[in-house]
């Protein structure tokens, strides 16, 4: 697929990764439908991509809700040119252990709260958004090259403090590998990207002593940029023969 023929829809667009995705999609040429619920964030992500020659339509939405869901991929099915690139990249933090024990000897339990929280973002979103997109496409008959992208996690593989998190994006490897299998005679490839650690408002949110422990079991001893996943990111858009895999851009670190 040519990055100046794209039609993407990117959860996640307001910030970090997302953002990335966003402007460098646009920079290429492609228009680019930009969800997130970061109001602020989207307005200035719309400032920041004005003159390039691709555009950014902005929307605020929770994608974790099936009517939102259903409603954006019908405006942008029956605009000009329906979506053709769907990227998972909404993610949330919500970090605990299973059981903890506090001063006094209680048991400190993760809240089911948090759980939902992370795996409603994490995993029913991209499930909700990767089904309509699929479905729309079906639907109007078209069987030119689509794709989506799932972003991930190398913490997928298990980390300790976050069962949440590692089981929405170990969830989201399972559905990468599903989908491909399935999505494949309808000309919708799926292949997923698994970010180590990298510079984003959400690498920013871990405490000091967590980020430089992260770092510690990086070869390359530093993080990645965000452009540097948007290097992932175009390979597999550009490369028609990619499906059903999922490329760990991480320095050669292991966080499990």
């Amino acid at each position: 697929m040519k990055l100046e023929h794209i039609n993407a829809i990117v959860s996640g667009a307001a910030s970090g990764i997302g953002r990335a995705f966003s402007l460098e999609l646009a920079r290429a040429g492609a228009r680019v439908h930009a969800v997130d619920l970061d109001a602020a964030g989207l307005r200035q992500l719309e400032q920041d991509a004005a003159g390039l020659p691709g555009a950014i339509e902005a929307a605020v939405l929770d994608i974790s809700q099936e009517a939102a869901v259903r409603a954006l991929l019908k405006t942008v099915s029956d605009g000009p040119a329906p979506a053709n690139l769907l990227v998972n990249n909404a993610g949330i933090l919500r970090d605990g252990w299973l059981v903890r024990l506090d001063v006094e000897g209680f048991a400190r339990k993760l809240p089911t709260a948090q759980w939902r929280a992370v795996l409603e973002t994490n995993l029913t979103a991209p499930y909700l958004l990767s089904r309509e997109f699929a479905a729309a496409r079906v639907e109007a008959g078209r069987d030119d090259p689509a794709l989506i992208v799932n972003v991930s996690s190398v913490t997928s593989a298990g980390n300790p403090g976050q069962s949440n998190y590692a089981a929405s994006k170990a969830g989201l490897d399972a559905l990468t590998r599903t989908w491909a299998l399935e999505l494949a005679p309808f000309g919708i490839r799926v292949a997923g990207l698994a970010p180590g650690l990298t510079d984003t408002p959400m690498a920013a949110g871990l405490a000091q002593a967590t980020r430089d422990e992260l770092v510690a079991q990086v070869p390359l001893k530093r993080m990645a940029e965000p452009h540097e996943i948007w290097q992932g990111l175009r390979f597999i858009v550009e490369c028609d023969y990619f499906n059903g895999r999922i490329i760990a851009i991480d320095g050669g670190a292991t966080f499990s």
